[in-house]
């Protein structure tokens, strides 16, 4: 019976984000920027809120201005925490 439960654990969803690409100047790793909108507490009005990411980029292939996926994944390095796993649109 121990069995069956260790085989039917899953692990928990993942987070994922999207944003676009600041810097790609470091090796295998781009800074993204994702902007989130959230609701000011007493006024009600809506505001921008920037979050600068540092994602892994195994094939260096993003550029600046690149929209892109993350995925949450385990430490890297000291702040880099997420991975891209795609590259929606290419900057023009």
């Amino acid at each position: 019976m121990a069995d069956e439960t260790t085989t039917t654990e899953e692990r928990n969803a993942r987070k994922v984000r999207e944003g676009v690409v600041v810097s790609n100047k470091m090796d295998k790793t781009a800074v993204v920027a994702v902007i989130e909108r959230v609701r000011h507490p007493k006024y009600g009005k809506f505001m921008m809120r920037t979050k600068k990411l540092y994602a892994h980029d195994e094939a260096n292939d993003v550029n600046i201005g690149d929209r892109v996926r993350l995925m949450e994944t385990r430490p890297m390095s000291k702040n880099k925490r997420w991975r891209v796993t795609e590259v929606l649109e290419r900057a023009k």
